[in-house]
């Protein structure tokens, strides 16, 4: 009973000082709100650049040809290379840290024909495997295989624009197309991959790759088995520079440079540039909840000092209180109570506050290609519980047993 008559009145002093409550609470739910926010943009932004490396395929790797310098460091005196067949093979064979590899025709000057429209896209030629490299889900029909491959059958898989250009609101799988006059049958579509409209391989024409290479060679300076480039896994996402090293190896002894010249090389790693880009995020991380940390800090401080006020505003009637025979911990119990209760209050309402913006945003990934909506994140929910527990704690207990210590007759000669 005496638990909830304390209560009773401590409802009733801050009904009381309506505005200052408001007040001291408000910059509580701000601090938690701008804390919560902030890191779940930062969230945001790392799952969506992350979405978007995992659209090419897990852990790729991608190698061009590149411009072999006659002397080291200088670039002016250079030489063009291609990538071949040759490469290909040794790489899968001297190369202990590379999983899995797949060369790769391009060519963009090939006319795509359909019984209902006419586009121009790019074609690849790439091996069965090559599913297996990069992310290419299937929405319709099947991927070839290698009895495609070794017979060199005219069959084809397209990507979702590609679909749609040519099969305007129809269905591909089990039609024809024409490329440069030759007929090919679609046997499979490939899902939207990526996000928006900035992902090549939604306007794409693959086939096998022995099929490419007897019907659209790609010749370059004389080369028959010249491969527009070479995708490639290292075997497991930590020994990816090992894999590296080991293609750069192979592809500079077969093309007569040292591979130690970086300026030979065409080549792009996702894995290093998604690493790089989560240093960024963890700075960016730190930094957003650096700020809201101390935007709830001063929300804390603000609570510690109205609470402080309180107490000497109210000494005449904890004088008055302790002389009719209020105990040291019934005065400690109000003040601790009034604290804890301003700061879990307004903290809650800022993470309600912070959760219903970011469901209100959860439609700002359509717009903002590479940014997914904010989440909560679970270590800026488990550090914003934590900071109003400390600072619940201070705010009630200190200033509580300020008030508690005070002697009767000492409060009660206050004016």
């Amino acid at each position: 009973m005496m638990f909830f008559e304390i209560l009773r009145q401590m409802l009733r002093t801050l009904w009381a000082h309506k505005l200052r409550s408001f007040l001291t609470m408000f910059g509580i739910a701000w601090g938690v709100g701008s804390l919560l926010l902030l890191v779940g943009l930062g969230e945001g932004f790392r799952s969506g650049n992350r979405r978007e490396l995992n659209s090419l395929g897990e852990d790729i790797m991608f190698v061009f040809p590149g411009r072999a310098p006659a002397v080291a460091g200088n670039m002016s005196s250079g030489r063009s290379y291609n990538l071949t067949d040759q490469d290909y093979r040794d790489i899968l064979n001297e190369a202990p840290h590379v999983r899995a590899a797949a060369p790769v025709l391009s060519r963009t000057d090939l006319r795509e024909v359909s019984e209902y429209a006419n586009t121009n896209g790019e074609v690849s030629g790439v091996p069965p495997h090559y599913n297996q490299i990069r992310y290419l889900p299937l929405a319709a029909g099947r991927w070839f295989n290698q009895d495609d491959e070794t017979q060199k059958r005219l069959v084809a898989v397209v990507g979702d624009e590609m679909l749609k250009n040519l099969f305007p609101g129809r269905p591909a799988v089990g039609n024809a197309i024409l490329l440069d006059g030759i007929r090919f049958e679609v046997i499979g579509v490939v899902q939207r991959v990526g996000h928006g409209d900035n992902n090549s391989t939604n306007n794409r024409v693959f086939m096998p790759f022995s099929t490419m290479r007897e019907y659209f060679p790609l010749t370059k300076d004389g080369q028959e088995d010249a491969v527009s480039f070479i995708n490639y896994r290292p075997r497991i996402r930590q020994e990816h520079a090992l894999a590296r090293e080991e293609v750069r190896k192979v592809i500079a002894r077969n093309h007569g440079f040292d591979w130690h010249d970086e300026d030979a090389f065409e080549d792009w790693d996702t894995i290093k540039n998604s690493e790089t880009v989560a240093k960024i995020f963890d700075a960016m991380d730190l930094f957003l909840g650096g700020v809201g940390l101390v935007t709830l800090t001063l929300g804390a401080i603000g609570i510690i000092n109205i609470m402080l006020v309180a107490v000497s505003e109210r000494t005449r009637e904890i004088g008055l209180r302790k002389a009719l025979g209020a105990t040291n911990r019934s005065i400690l119990l109000q003040f601790f109570l009034e604290g804890a209760f301003l700061t879990l209050m307004s903290g809650a309402i800022g993470m309600a506050g912070a959760g219903l913006l970011m469901y209100m945003m959860r439609g700002i990934g359509d717009a903002a290609p590479g940014f997914d909506p904010p989440k909560m994140s679970l270590m800026s929910a488990t550090l914003a519980i934590g900071t109003l527990a400390i600072a619940g704690i201070v705010a009630g207990i200190y200033p509580a047993r300020k008030a508690a210590m005070l002697q009767p007759v000492d409060a009660l000669r206050q004016e």
